[in-house]
């Protein structure tokens, strides 16, 4: 199983198929808008920027798991990440990350392979077979080196 193998909807409520992203490296990222994170956002974006040519992705999923810090509905989460920080990666329709009855599938896959992400803004470093490389916790941001490091590393696999 890998996470290409797995069918999500987007934010607008769009059957995707991750399969789309195959043979490309993804970080997935439990996002918010309400979050002392929040600001990561700017940094996603230009990572997003910095990479998308190279064969790289950022998927976004907006969940409320962690302090109910993402209240909005899909609607308000798009106008947010479009207004506030001109988000333009996939994002898709909010989950549920942490493990329980409706846990997200592909945070049951993720969480299997590296832990629960422990608040929001985590990220997870996938391969381009699908498979997960690294985990890095919220306090690692879009400009830290090691996070950039290990993108390179995985682009060059």
């Amino acid at each position: 199983m890998s996470l290409y193998d797995l069918n999500v909807h987007t934010l607008e409520g769009q059957s995707q198929p991750l399969a789309a992203y195959k043979g490309k490296v993804a970080l997935v990222v439990n996002v918010a808008s309400e979050c002392g994170y929040t600001p990561q956002y700017t940094g996603l974006e230009k990572l997003y920027e910095d990479y998308k040519d190279k064969g790289f992705v950022l998927l976004g999923f907006p969940s409320n798991d962690f302090g109910a810090q993402e209240p909005g509905d899909a609607k308000q989460i798009r106008e947010f990440c479009s207004t506030k920080f001109h988000v333009t990666f996939p994002m898709f329709e909010k989950v549920q990350t942490k493990g329980g009855p409706g846990q997200s599938p592909v945070y049951s896959l993720l969480a299997s392979e590296k832990g629960e992400p422990k608040w929001n803004f985590h990220k997870y470093l996938i391969g381009k077979d699908g498979q997960v490389i690294a985990a890095f916790p919220s306090k690692v941001t879009p400009e830290s080196p090691e996070l950039r490091v290990a993108i390179d590393q995985a682009l060059k696999q």
